[in-house]
This record gives C-alpha cells, structure tokens and sequence, in this order.
C-alpha cells in the first residue's frame, strides 16, 4: 500500500518499526498536495519545504513523542498554530501570527504531529460551505463544480485526497458531520467539555461549539480524540474521559437504534438523502443491531428558535469588537453583521426562554434515550451544492429563511452538546457522497466509534470509493 492511502494508526506504525521514514512521509505528502490541492484548495498557508523536511528529518532521529510522531497534519484556519497565519477565513487577520499554540494543537504537536500548514474554513467558520475572500473556495474533490461543505471543509477535502490521514476540525453546526458526509469520511462531534477550547473571555455561558477529529476510520478517530481530549485546570467545565481506542477492540452489545427520520415532516430533504440513510439503516440492521422508527416528540421550531438565539448571542460575543468599529464591519460577511445584530438587540428573557428550551429538549432526550442506545438523522439534508452558491435557499420546493436553515438537522445535538460520529454511507445517483449522524447520549464517545467501527469493517467506504480525481 502506497504511504499516501495508509490510516494514521497503521502510518504510525510503520514509522515507529522504521519501515518508513518520516520524510518519505513528508515527501509523500507534499507530492500528492502538489498533484491535487491547486483543484481542490483544501491546505491553505503551506510551510516552507525546507522547514517540513528538517523537522522531517529531526523526527527520524529524536526519540518518539507519540503516535503522532513523524505524521503531517494541517490545522483548521480557527484555531492558532505558532507561526503560522491564522486568518479565519477573514481579510481582517490575514497574515496575522499566531505566537503561541491553541491548547488542542499544543497537545497535537506534544505527541509528535508535524504541523505543515493550515485547513480552509469559511470566513469565521459561519456557514457550512467553505469559501472566504482570503484563500477562496474549497471544492469538492468528488465534483469539483460542487462544495466541500464547512466549517472543516478543507479537512474533510483533505482527508478525502489523501493529502493528509487525519485531522482536527470544530464543530457548532455541523461542522464536523456535514463535511464528513459530504467527503466520504468520518467526523466526530465528541461530548461537549471532552475537548477543551481556549481559557479565554467568558469560560461559563457558551456552550456549542467543540473541537474533534475527522479521518478516514473509526479506529483514527478515536486515537486522535485521545489526544485532544481532557480537562484543562483552567476552565471551570469539561472533563477527562476514559481512552477511547482500547475501547474499540471490545464487542459490541446489539445497539438500539431510532430513526428520527423527518422529524415527523418538519425537515425537508432533497430526492435520495432520505432513502441511502435508510438503506444503510437496513445495513446496520443487517449487521445485528436493531433500527426502528423514533418520534421525536418535541418541536423542531422550537428547537430552531432556540438555537438561532443561543447561536446568535455566542457569535455576537465573539465578534462585537470587529463589528462596533466601522472600518472593521465593512469587511464582516453578511451572515456575519446578520448574526451579530441579532445577539445585541437581544434582551435577558429571551435567552432566558431559549435555555429553558434547550433545558426541556434535554429532558426529552433522556426519555428517548431510555428507548434507543442511538439516534439517527442524515448529516445534511441536500446533497452538495455548486461552489459558487453562496447558501441554498429551498430545499425539495421549501424556501428557507436563513443563511443555516439548510442545516436545521444538526442542531438537536449541538444544542445540548451531545456526542454524534458521522458515517460516510455511500453515493447518490448523481455520484455525491452523504452521511448518517449517530448520536449518543452524553459520554457515550466509545460507544459510538465502537458502532462506526463495525459500519467501517463491513463497508470501507472512504477506502473503496475513493475521488476520481485521484485516478
């Protein structure tokens, strides 16, 4: 098997027998991104060559730091990678630094990884496309006239051509799972508080996004979630959860799996989305687990509503500084100034209504989840869009009324920060890859990867099918 086409566990430890170096490693990979990343513009602010293959090259000669010793990886254009830009997919930070490591990626490169440039990501990581004024557009490498999806759009894109063999992404809407889905790969939205962000501004009212890793197996998932997960003393939430991959070996108890299917008519799907998940619900069935029917039994407006609320008033406090200087606003995207004048002209009985939404949505989630072991919905209810669309606007005859509204079917766990793998389940009669979302109850992280892991073995999709644009 070429080294480009390994796992990251399997890459790992061919590098740790020394049958492979770490810079045949590099090389490898700086190969395949010069033959495929000028079409599909998925790694953004690449490192000089040189650097890569002396830190390469040190790899091979220091003593081993970890897993990740020796492997490349390229970090999501969020988060901070000491000396490299960090632009946020926004002309107001390109260029811009970073002087020190976030915390995730400190932790990356801590157990070996070699950092050799960043991911593409929408501007602020608002809107699950992935296109921004500073790097352009990510394309899809199954079509390249279609979108990546986002916010980890250039890592799923990455992950999909080979380019790198794991990688960490973030997650508030989606953005772990609709990439994945749409790149025919695994993304994972770990359990709220598993994955620490940055002990910065406000540590207590903001509660949906999260950091997690996508790769091209189950297995890979779950390693680098060990990594990137553990509580940091210097935030009051989160926690540090048992390892995850020895749990993977272990057998599977037969899961109880509901199918929340349309939420009973109130999400509109595209031809084909809702007929492969259930063709691959029939596989889990078939593979021992039992699949049926889930009411959800609450209102998917109110969950809407209280989302976009909550939503709104986090992005708002994260850039109301950009937004109150003039000079600054001029370049925000819409859905950016969108989101932001919603989060200010809020007042405290309104978020205060939209917690205790949440908060009963909670409770209705542990009644179902004394039902089921897992739920289920699709990871996107269109198949990729064209590139060059800036957001739907109907789905099957349904005009949508927002920028996300074409993602509402993500949002019943992000809004309680709930743990979801995606699964990559096949193609569609135009050819494009989609994703089932399995969601567990909180903590269930091992659980979940141990249900993937049985889906992976019996359908490797990500290593059958993979784009012909490497063919």
């Amino acid at each position: 098997m070429d080294i480009i086409d390994m796992d990251a566990l399997a890459l790992s430890a061919a590098i740790d027998a020394k049958t492979v170096s770490a810079v045949e490693v590099m090389q490898a990979t700086l190969t395949r991104i010069d033959a495929v990343n000028t079409d599909v513009n998925a790694i953004v602010s690449l490192r000089d060559r040189d650097e890569l293959f002396a830190e390469a090259a040190r790899a091979d000669t220091e003593p081993r730091k970890g897993w990740l010793h020796g492997i490349p990886i390229a970090i999501k254009d969020l988060a901070k990678a000491s000396g490299l830009p960090t632009s946020e997919g926004s002309p107001l930070f390109a260029g811009h630094i970073a002087a020190k490591d976030d915390l995730m990626v400190g932790r990356l490169r801590a157990e070996g990884a070699l950092i050799i440039g960043k991911t593409n990501t929408p501007e602020f990581g608002l809107g699950s496309h992935t296109f921004n004024p500073v790097h352009g557009a990510t394309r899809n490498p199954y079509d390249l006239g279609k979108s990546a999806g986002g916010s980890s759009g250039g890592a799923a894109a990455a992950l999909a051509t080979r380019m790198l063999c794991v990688a960490d992404g973030s997650d508030m809407m989606g953005s772990l799972r609709n990439p994945a889905g749409w790149n025919n790969v695994y993304g994972m939205r770990p359990t709220w508080g598993t994955v620490p962000s940055e002990a910065e501004g406000d540590m207590f009212l903001h509660q949906l996004s999260t950091s997690g890793p996508m790769a091209r197996s189950p297995t890979d998932l779950g390693a680098l979630l060990d990594v990137m997960t553990g509580a940091d003393p210097h935030q009051p939430h989160g926690f540090s959860p048992a390892d995850t991959l020895p749990q993977l070996a272990r057998d599977l108890p037969r899961q109880r799996i509901g199918w929340l299917e349309d939420w009973q008519g109130a999400l509109p799907y595209a031809d084909g989305i809702k007929e492969l998940s259930e063709l691959a619900l029939g596989q889990l069935g078939a593979l021992g687990h039992d699949v049926d029917w889930i009411a959800p039994g609450f209102e998917a407006d109110d969950l809407w509503h209280s989302w976009i609320t909550l939503r709104s008033f986090s992005v708002a406090a994260g850039l109301r500084a950009l937004y109150d200087d003039p000079d600054k606003r001029d370049h925000l995207k819409p859905a950016a100034i969108w989101e932001v004048e919603r989060g200010l002209a809020m007042d405290a009985m309104t978020l205060q209504h939209a917690s205790e939404v949440r908060s009963d949505w909670f409770r209705r989630t542990t009644d179902l989840f004394e039902q089921v072991d897992v739920l289920a919905l699709p990871s996107a209810q269109l198949w990729p869009f064209d590139v060059d669309m800036t957001y739907p606007t109907e789905i099957a005859g349904v005009q949508l009324d927002t920028y996300h509204r074409w993602m509402q079917v993500v949002i019943p766990a992000s809004l309680l920060g709930l743990p979801v793998v995606n699964i990559p389940i096949g193609f569609g009669a135009n050819g494009l890859p989609a994703g089932l979302q399995l969601i567990g109850r909180r903590g269930s992280d091992a659980r979940l990867l141990q249900l993937a892991q049985v889906w992976h073995a019996a359908t490797t999709w990500p290593q059958k099918h993979p784009p012909k644009i490497l063919t």
